[in-house]
């Protein structure tokens, strides 16, 4: 069928085992927009930004999440808990379950790619089911131009479909939703859930794979921006400890929020072409970049607004995984194209409700290894069902559920690229101090900011450092703009000796995660334990 915007070629999908159905091809932003609020799945907001309910599924689900075991990928997955194999008959069988159901329906195809780096450049093809599904393909893949699409040839194949509910016991899966990577098929098959999230990290997840195995090139789940001066600084952490906000700073240019690559040619470049964040809180004076990108052409997730569509950020009714995805163009100070070279400063952030961890703190190499690997945050009450206080949380490489590989193999290429680029290392907590949560209060931004600043422009080359008694951090005991007092975590508690103690269980659980990659750790990386 005619695409009604951007270009006349024509595509079937007759080759997927798709059969007549009628074909929505690469549908401009606004169209998907009027054809979402047209069949009834979103409103628009008082600021022109679609508004979406994803269902069932407000985040992702990482026990539905499965890997095809077969020759390519049998000796070379970390199988487990977060990669879970599934059978090459098995999945033969659930893609023309879901080709028979798409079949004869009104479908949405985009062609785009991922990696800014052309000597990395991905083709995708995505076929969604729901047309806010596609515009979020939109927003968060690599847009080509018409030339490009002229003679585009898709590598990987994205299939969506949020309406079509597996039966666990017939086709594999562990209950009726489910996305599976097949990499010898080249498919990202996404099923039972309309959380967008889940379509952007399967060919993220993908590329973790295709990078480090066939690249040489590290991924990396981190945000980047790049200075006046052409430094690049690389921001690593999980959801809710910043990385989205601290990298959107308007005196350095965003390359990306999410997903990078880290080459052999000491270039970092973007895996995607849009930003997927939280919104929860959200406020214009802590966030000004994300709260203007909400405008038409952004689709804000599982939100709550009253009937003049007006956005109440702290309304955690539905999920308090509010989100907003929007193509990197919404933000204006960007680096064009997403690439960013002299890579000089890495932050790992963490969102430590302990209270316990230096607001900034420099690491030797071995720290550095040791808390990548680690990649700790902290889960507090409210953020899943059942926790009711503070619960130390680990996803190795900071961002376990995206990796194929074993987290050694990611750390190992990152220690070496840190010491070929004489990177400095800081660690980061933009969470608690004064106490653990519910005592002590989360960290400003601006001293966050200011923390980070300094370090960028050098500030904090020619100071005195202090090294922390249990975890062997160097704290600054300087920093401009920043009060004295706040970067000794201890001396912000009124419980000096309720301090000690929390520490020292953070310390333990830092080490009973880690036992599980002692064997595969050398001497140094296992001397940047805590003690």
């Amino acid at each position: 069928m005619v695409d009604k915007n951007q270009t006349t070629k024509i595509i079937s999908l007759t080759k997927y085992g798709i059969q007549n159905a009628t074909i929505n091809y690469q549908l401009s932003s606004q169209q998907l927009h009027d054809e979402t609020i047209k069949k009834g799945q979103g409103k628009e907001s008082s600021t022109g930004a679609l508004a979406v309910n994803t269902g069932e599924f407000t985040g992702r689900s990482p026990k539905d999440r499965f890997i095809v075991k077969d020759e390519i990928t049998e000796d070379k997955i970390w199988w487990g808990d977060i990669n879970i194999p599934f059978s090459s008959e098995k999945f033969d069988a659930l893609y023309d379950k879901v080709a028979e159901y798409l079949s004869e329906k009104e479908l949405y195809v985009r062609d785009s790619y991922v990696c800014a780096d052309d000597n990395y450049k991905l083709n995708i093809r995505v076929i969604n089911e729901y047309p806010w599904s596609n515009m979020f393909s939109y927003n968060m893949f690599l847009r080509p131009t018409e030339k490009e699409l002229e003679g585009f040839d898709p590598e990987w194949l994205v299939v969506n479909a949020p309406g079509f509910m597996s039966v666990a016991d017939e086709d594999g899966t562990r209950q009726h939703n489910f996305a599976i990577l097949n990499f010898t098929k080249k498919i990202a098959l996404i099923g039972g859930t309309g959380y967008t999230g889940e379509i952007k990290k399967g060919i993220f997840s993908a590329l973790n794979f295709i990078l480090p195995v066939f690249k040489n090139t590290l991924p990396m789940h981190c945000s980047a921006n790049v200075g006046e001066k052409g430094d690049t600084a690389i921001f690593f952490g999980l959801s809710g400890t910043g990385k989205t906000t601290l990298s959107a700073d308007p005196d350095r240019k965003l390359i990306g929020d999410d997903e990078h690559g880290w080459t052999a040619e000491n270039t970092v470049f973007n895996f995607e072409g849009g930003c997927y964040a939280k919104v929860i809180d959200l406020s214009e004076e802590n966030e000004p970049e994300i709260y203007h990108a909400i405008k038409p052409g952004a689709i804000l997730e599982n939100i709550i607004m009253d009937e003049n569509g007006e956005v109440d950020f702290n309304d955690t009714s539905i999920t308090p995984n509010t989100r907003v995805s929007y193509p990197i163009y919404h933000i204006d100070n960007i680096q064009v194209p997403s690439i960013g070279r002299n890579p000089k400063n890495i932050f790992f952030l963490t969102a430590d409700a302990f209270g316990v961890l230096p607001p900034i703190s420099k690491l030797t190499p071995g720290q550095a290894a040791y808390h990548f690997i680690s990649g700790y945050t902290a889960k507090v009450a409210g953020t899943e069902e059942g926790i009711d206080e503070p619960l130390p949380s680990f996803s190795a490489c900071f961002g376990a559920p995206f990796m194929p590989l074993h987290p050694t193999k990611y750390a190992e290429m990152l220690s070496k690229k840190m010491q070929e680029a004489d990177v400095n290392v800081w660690l980061i907590n933009t969470g608690w101090t004064g106490g653990s949560y519910g005592v002590g209060k989360r960290m400003k931004l601006k001293y966050t900011r200011a923390m980070i600043t300094a370090a960028l422009e050098g500030d904090l080359d020619n100071i005195t450092f202090k090294k922390h008694p249990i975890f062997g951090l160097k704290i600054p005991q300087s920093c401009t703009n920043v009060p004295s007092e706040v970067l000794n975590p201890k001396d912000t508690w009124l419980d000096k000796e309720g301090y000690d103690v929390k520490a020292k269980e953070l310390s333990a659980s830092f080490k009973k995660n880690f036992e599980q990659f002692e064997e595969y750790a050398n001497e140094e990386i296992l001397a940047g334990a805590p003690c």
